[in-house]
């Protein structure tokens, strides 16, 4: 049976390619996660015992585990999610994301071109590794412009610079090696699934249950936000039509300031539940001291995959949102249980640990 390896596919991007994968596609797909605190498999539940998902829990640091199901499942591609990725984490934290981001990937593309070199040469020509990454790896814009694929990299935050040393290793072993490589750099996501650390979910969940709505500096940072769904379809579309060794830039076309943001999910709020007793949600907005290195816009030309692969987003930002909010909204349960640990969305990234 046709198999892909997906690695970190209980997170927020990788269970939704997961689960849209197997719907629309007609392969196996191996799926290779630690579970760590954004790893859950409540984000998989639909899928438990679905013939063509086969779950791993592991950590790809570990080579000869990965090398095993290598050589067991026999993929013809591996799409590469597994990472740490949250900024304000990686300033409390850096070393977790080096071990993940740097080591991890370093150890997945070492086991991957031992399996892909003893391939059949028909398989090899087949065979791709897809390197998910971040816009983030280009630094921070000024008021105008746009990353392409040729922006020289510029990471701010030890994410980014986790992210962008994995993205020189994975080009590194197609100009060295050979190995069938693609790199697909997008914008800011956001849709069901996502950890309550990142901005949408945290705001949502805040605006519902009456609690601060913090916004950093002034709020005027801008990102591009990309819907979910619409990144897993290009991810799909890079994977069947990518040329080996090419980068592809993923953006939703919507750039917004974060305090936009958060004026759009106060409104969409109030208006899927209306009469919360601390209505209006936007007078829950409260301007807290600005992440440090706090890149002020980020902005994605996805002229690229638009051109050479037909792809483009389907949904807008307002119509993505309300998708995203409504979500929540109906799936209370799932929330409560990935926040009864440790988090409690608590203010993070400080640099104070």
């Amino acid at each position: 049976m046709e198999t892909i390896l997906v690695t970190g596919g209980a997170g927020f991007i990788g269970s939704n390619f997961v689960r849209q994968w197997i719907a629309e596609e007609q392969t196996r797909l191996v799926n290779l996660d630690c579970l760590t605190y954004a790893g859950d498999l409540d984000s998989l539940a639909d899928l438990d015992g679905h013939p063509s998902h086969v779950f791993v829990e592991g950590d790809i640091r570990d080579g000869l585990m990965v090398g095993r199901l290598l050589e067991e499942y026999r993929p013809r591609a591996v799409v590469h999610f597994a990472a740490e990725s949250h900024v304000d984490r990686s300033i409390d934290g850096p070393a977790a994301f080096v071990e993940t981001n740097v080591v991890g990937t370093f150890r997945l593309l070492e086991a991957a071109r031992a399996y892909w070199s003893r391939l059949p040469r028909p398989d090899q020509a087949r065979f791709r590794f897809l390197h998910v990454s971040t816009d983030e790896v280009y630094g921070s814009l000024g008021p105008t412009g746009k990353f392409t694929e040729e922006t020289p990299y510029a990471p701010n935050s030890p994410y980014s610079a986790s992210k962008a040393a994995s993205d020189h290793f994975a080009r590194a072993y197609h100009r060295t090696y050979g190995l069938p490589v693609l790199i697909t750099n997008c914008s800011n996501n956001y849709g069901p699934l996502q950890f309550p650390e990142k901005l949408i979910p945290l705001m949502i969940l805040n605006a519902l249950e009456g609690k601060p709505l913090p916004v950093y500096g002034d709020g005027r940072q801008i990102r591009d936000w990309l819907y979910v769904e619409d990144h897993c379809r290009a991810i799909r579309a890079v994977l069947a039509g990518g040329a080996p060794g090419d980068v592809y830039n993923i953006g939703g076309d919507c750039e917004r300031a974060n305090l936009e943001v958060v004026q759009v999910i106060c409104a969409t709020v109030d208006r899927l539940r209306p009469g919360l007793p601390h209505g209006p949600c936007s007078s829950l907005i409260t301007f807290v001291a600005d992440r440090p290195g706090h890149d002020r816009r980020y902005a994605i030309d996805s002229s690229k995959i638009r051109r050479e692969l037909g792809w483009r987003p389907r949904e807008d930002f307002e119509s993505g949102l309300q998708r995203t909010v409504q979500w929540y909204l109906d799936n209370r349960a799932w929330v409560e249980k990935i926040t009864s640990g440790q988090h409690r969305r608590q203010r993070l990234g400080l640099g104070t640990s």
